[in-house]
Parts: C-alpha cells; sequence; structure tokens
C-alpha cells in the first residue's frame, strides 16, 4: 500500500512493508516499536535527539489530556470540517504535530463527518511521535522538519499548523490548488496572567495577519476562555509549553514555581488561508 510519505533521498513515493517504508531506488525506513518512521536524513539533524527532550513532551502530553486546551482543538476540528466539506476522502498533514493531540482530535472529527481521511503527521522529536503514533493508530507519522516536509507536491488537501515553525513555501508545495491551511496564534492576552507572576511588566503578543505567497486569506476564528489550574505542577507544564520557558529571567521563574493556583486568560486565532 502507497504510504502518503515520499522519500526524504529522492522524494520517490514511499510504500508501505512489513517493516517500514521503501521506494523504487531501494532506500528503506524501518518502522519503530512506537509505531513512527525516522525520515530525516543524518545530515539534516542538528543534535542527537532534536526538538522536545522525553520530560518536556511528557508534561504537556498530561496537561493536553488534562483538557485545558479542547476549545481549541473542538474549534480547529469544525473548521477542518467545514474546509472539508465536499471531500469525502481528505489528505491531512499536520507540520508540527508532537503528541498527536490535535491530530487524534481532527481525525475523529472527520469520521464522525462521514468521511474517510488519511492523515500524516511530522514532528522533529521521536520522543512526541512515540505518543502521536499510539494515539492514534490510523494515522502515519515521521520524524522530519517541516521545511523540508516528506510529502508529495500537491497531494494534501488540508495542513495544520498548530504552535509549530512556519514554512509557507513547504506547505504551499504539498497543498493541492483550493486546499486549507489552518494557522493557530496566541491571541494578543493569551496566557497574560501567567505574564504578570513572570515579567515586572508584561507585554501582549504581537497580533497582525500575514499574507503568504501562493495563498488567499479567508478568515479568523476566535478562541477566547478562561482556566483555572489548581495544580504547580499543571502551572509549570503550561509554562513549558511555552516560548517563556526560553527566556524568562531566573527570578520570574520562581515566582511561577511558588504559585499554587492561577486562573488565566486562553486566547487562539485560527487563521485560514487557501491555496491559490
Amino acid at each position: 500500500m502507497e504510504s502518503l510519505f515520499s522519500c526524504p533521498l529522492c522524494a520517490a513515493p514511499l510504500e508501505r512493508t512489513d517493516t517500514g517504508l521503501c521506494c523504487p531506488n531501494r532506500h528503506s525506513f524501518d518502522r519503530a516499536a512506537a509505531g513512527y518512521v525516522h525520515l530525516l536524513p543524518p545530515n539534516r539533524k542538528h543534535s542527537q535527539n532534536p526538538g522536545d527532550d522525553k520530560e518536556m513532551v511528557a508534561a504537556r502530553s498530561a496537561f493536553l489530556d488534562g483538557g485545558y486546551y479542547a476549545p481549541l482543538r473542538q474549534a480547529l476540528c469544525q473548521l477542518a470540517v467545514d474546509c472539508l466539506a465536499d471531500e469525502p476522502a481528505p489528505v491531512v498533514v499536520d507540520s508540527g504535530c508532537g503528541e498527536g493531540y490535535y491530530t487524534a482530535g481532527l481525525w475523529e472529527a472527520l469520521v464522525k463527518a462521514g468521511k474517510e481521511p488519511r492523515i500524516a503527521g511530522v514532528d522533529i522529536s521521536k520522543f512526541a511521535l512515540r505518543r502521536a503514533a499510539k494515539r492514534l493508530r490510523e494515522g502515519e507519522f515521521a520524524v522530519a522538519s517541516v521545511y523540508r516536509l516528506p510529502i508529495p507536491d500537491g497531494s494534501a488537501q488540508l495542513l495544520l499548523n498548530v504552535f509549530s515553525p512556519l514554512a509557507a513555501e513547504e506547505f504551499a508545495r504539498v497543498l493541492r490548488p483550493g486546499g486549507h491551511f489552518l494557522y493557530a496564534v496566541p491571541s494578543r492576552r493569551h496566557l497574560w496572567e501567567m505574564k504578570e507572576v513572570l515579567y515586572e511588566k508584561p507585554y501582549e503578543n504581537p497580533v497582525k495577519r500575514e499574507d503568504y505567497t501562493g495563498f488567499a486569506w479567508e478568515g479568523v476564528r476566535e478562541v477566547r476562555y478562561e482556566i483555572t489550574l489548581e495544580d504547580s505542577r499543571d502551572i509549570m507544564a503550561l509554562f513549558h509549553m511555552t516560548p517563556y520557558a526560553w527566556k524568562t529571567p531566573r527570578a520570574g521563574v520562581e515566582r511561577l514555581e511558588q504559585t499554587e493556583r492561577l486562573k488565566v486568560h486562553i486566547g487562539f486565532d485560527l487563521h485560514c488561508y487557501r491555496r491559490l
């Protein structure tokens, strides 16, 4: 059976085998015990284990499984179903899929809508993909860079990008004309109350709609709500899911570590782009 992935070495189509994937040029890629394949050539790796490490992935997975971002997943799934209204068997790519939380939710929503989706998830972290492949056994998952997606040209009807690196040129390449690219970004005051703990002078997130070559912007859906975190572990798990974990002064981190309860504003903008 043909895979959704293409060979990262020669770009030829990949076929599924009992042990992994192979192409007509005899390049083969073994499937890990967890169910994903490794399609990142050694010369494109910048470290031994690129991407999020095991501890970061575990914390984020536990936080997401707590349902704190369920409204975002629900809105994303509804928007995707709307975009694919005329596609009975869509091909979907989740670029930077992480643990597969949104990937699995989308697959379930599409099946519930009467469709027969095929979904491929790509991430740089093998630790995240171990969880993604177990979460959604019907999907295909691969370690790969979003800047060089191992996906054939014009093969997908929908591409997701949820808090992952943006590679608009690659996204345009893999999407068919008329296909859609869904892009989730933080709103202006997302996590504002956490920032008030972290920084003496908290700042709003910059919010600006971007235009990308090869795409037409079709609109945005806003997701706004509040959550209350009653456990310092959940507070710190949320913190480590953000870019603030890399750039916050130690004093701010220590204040947050001492916080046992946090009511925080959650805000996301879901932008929808159509491939021209």
